[in-house]
């Protein structure tokens, strides 16, 4: 995404022209950010070879998903939906692995049907549940047991899942009594140790730590794991002066932990694929100017985008044309949902806007559409994708009539 001639582009399409097109709020992908983002990811790993399960949860889209799966990678998934949505995308059963701490007997049953690569177990009772079920179905299922760490990704604590005060995987003693349990039935093949600590994670030293925990683990089982499932959870830059992650020290932790074990890396990767994919374009309805700041109130609102009212997420936000003119007063970018929440950004500085203008809200590929909703009784905005220059409706934009 660039400025032409004052103007923002994307993939050399400029930005107000899809508005004209496609109406607003609009979510924008780019095909040739998705496949640098994958080539990179390989890459920083090609020592290891992983398997890449991309994390269904950040982003659903069918058409997403089949482009994502033409880089020979496979799904995360937490629900029979998102599995659904997998198996539909063309993604291979064999590269299909089923998380979640909350599976219910019909999700678990559909999973087992589909011969999927893996179901991570996280209790004893989801444990037990699926031997039941497999002595019905008189087969042998795949698990993998998701261990909780208890290791902090120093992350923002509503997205946090290794702790061990998180209600995700099971701590090492249930974990080692899982594994002997699974030994004495001949419905449960236990494959894959898993964990997964967290999102937006910008510092390797909790991975480091991760991969000492589940070292000592290992070693007490005495048990030969053909997979370790390390999850994912590596963040992206929001903003222009964040830190990045190292991947390159990530991946020598990884090799030698793997000089101990002849087990496949595999990797639940969703924001570092698909976060900057994805851009949300809004315009601007009416602002507001009070004693201390400007409101922008913008045609996109919580329902469209949660994650600042969620988490408290902060998103870079450009106008679509540029000019050199500042905003002398703190401007605020918020939405048209009764809630005080319903707030994207504060900025101190800002270029002279008017009514009618648009703008961008960047990086919102990962949980921007997944996490929508029809809050207020508010259609769900149009999604698109920028393939070879050109633009096609991947989502489209919900009718009034549908929810009404």
């Amino acid at each position: 995404m660039k400025y032409i001639n004052n103007k923002l582009t994307i993939d050399g399409i400029s930005l107000d022209s899809l508005v004209k097109r496609y109406g607003t709020p609009l979510y924008c992908y780019s095909h040739n950010e998705l496949r640098t983002n994958i080539i990179n990811f390989k890459n920083n790993f090609k020592g290891i070879n992983p398997l890449i399960c991309f994390s269904v949860k950040s982003n659903s889209n069918k058409k997403i998903l089949s482009e994502i799966k033409k880089f020979n990678i496979g799904a995360d998934v937490v629900s029979k939906g998102e599995l659904v949505k997998a198996l539909k995308s063309g993604i291979k059963p064999q590269k299909i692995v089923f998380s979640g701490v909350g599976k219910t007997p019909p999700e678990l049953k559909y999973a087992i049907e589909k011969n999927i690569l893996l179901i991570n177990v996280e209790s004893k009772s989801e444990l037990l549940l699926i031997n039941k079920i497999a002595k019905l179905k008189k087969k042998v299922v795949n698990v993998g047991i998701r261990l909780n760490p208890d290791t902090d990704a120093k992350t923002i604590k509503k997205i946090s899942t290794g702790n061990i005060e998180n209600k995700f995987g099971v701590n090492e003693k249930e974990f080692l009594k899982l594994i002997e349990f699974s030994k004495l039935s001949k419905n449960l093949n236990v494959k894959c140790l898993s964990v997964h600590i967290g999102s937006q994670i910008l510092d390797y030293r909790p991975y480091k730590k991760m991969l000492g925990v589940i070292n000592k683990v290992i070693k007490k089982s005495n048990y030969k794991f053909e997979f370790i499932d390390l999850g994912g959870g590596m963040g992206i830059q929001y903003e222009k002066n964040s830190k990045k992650l190292n991947y390159k020290i990530y991946n020598n932790l990884i090799k030698k932990f793997l000089k101990n074990y002849d087990s496949k890396i595999i990797f639940e990767p969703g924001r570092s694929i698909i976060g900057s994919v994805g851009s949300l374009i809004s315009k601007i309805t009416y602002i507001k100017k009070t004693k201390n700041k400007i409101f922008v109130i913008l045609d996109c609102a919580m329902n469209d985008f949660l994650r600042p009212a969620l988490y408290g997420a902060k998103h870079e936000i450009l106008p679509t044309v540029k000019n050199s003119k500042k905003i002398k007063k703190t401007t605020e970018f918020v939405g048209p949902i009764c809630e005080t929440t319903d707030t994207f950004l504060k900025l101190s500085k800002f270029q002279s806007i008017k009514e009618g203008d648009n703008i961008v809200i960047l990086n919102t590929g990962a949980y921007g559409m997944s996490l929508s909703s029809n809050y207020n009784v508010r259609p769900m905005p149009i999604e698109i994708l920028i393939k070879n220059r050109k633009s096609s409706v991947i989502l489209k934009r919900q009718k009034l009539n549908e929810i009404t």
